[in-house]
């Protein structure tokens, strides 16, 4: 579905990110882990088009990035980040929002609305105000307001560092049979190791801006690339 190759993004005139190559294959759930700093955003920013690259390429469905139209391409992603960004309004609205900027027809959007809130446990909150929500409530929001969309790809960048590890583990756990059942293309960005081998089909380690290493998690904390990779999975 994605294919990456020979890929430079610079960001304040500095390198911030090399991927040689990488491909994703649909329905394929990839966990990105690296130390803070290391480009794991940068990667999901620039996968999103939200950064250009200074070389290489990132091809969707066999297509260059730069061919695609901006808004056609984005309609293909949804965003899911560490805050969860809601706004004044109820949960059901929230959801909604995106349908709403895309116009479409109220009785399918209700019909969105409820089954995502329901995958994401937050059927009987619908008619709450955001304001009112729990942490870990209001990051289920967020995961339905993003599956709403019936995104191709699904960006989430430490979508749980901020709840405490009780609903981290809730979260993931639900998250997991959704991805299980929905076979949604997702790319997840988190610092914890357990957590990217629990979660993810596959790890991508990046270190000090480069993409060291992919594969499976045993497979790379048996093998890893170098002496970086060595240090940081061994954790896992």
């Amino acid at each position: 579905m994605i294919s990456i190759k020979n890929l430079l993004v610079q960001r304040n005139g500095r390198d911030a990110l090399k991927v040689d190559s990488l491909t994703i294959q649909k329905g394929e759930t990839l966990a990105v882990v690296g130390p803070n700093g290391a480009g794991k955003s940068t990667f999901l920013l620039a996968l999103a088009h939200l950064l250009k690259s200074s070389k290489g390429e990132i091809t969707l469905h066999d297509k260059p990035q730069k061919e695609w139209n901006d808004l056609e391409y984005r309609r293909k992603i949804a965003f899911v980040f560490q805050d969860p960004l809601l706004m004044d309004m109820s949960v059901r609205e929230n959801i909604a929002l995106g349908l709403k900027f895309r116009k479409m027809d109220k009785n399918e959007t209700q019909e969105r609305v409820d089954k995502w809130a329901k995958a994401m446990g937050v059927g009987k909150l619908l008619e709450r105000k955001a304001g009112q929500l729990s942490g870990g409530e209001a990051q289920r929001v967020s995961l339905a307001r993003a599956f709403v969309l019936d995104p191709e790809l699904l960006l989430m960048d430490e979508p749980f560092s901020a709840v405490d590890p009780q609903t981290r583990e809730k979260l993931l756990e639900d998250l997991s049979k959704v991805l299980a059942e929905d076979h949604r293309t997702t790319i997840f960005v988190t610092h914890n190791l357990k957590e990217a081998a629990q979660f993810g089909d596959r790890v991508a380690v990046i270190i000090d801006g480069e993409l060291k290493q992919a594969g499976k998690a045993e497979q790379i904390k048996e093998k890893p690339a170098d002496s970086s990779v060595r240090d940081f999975v061994r954790g896992l």
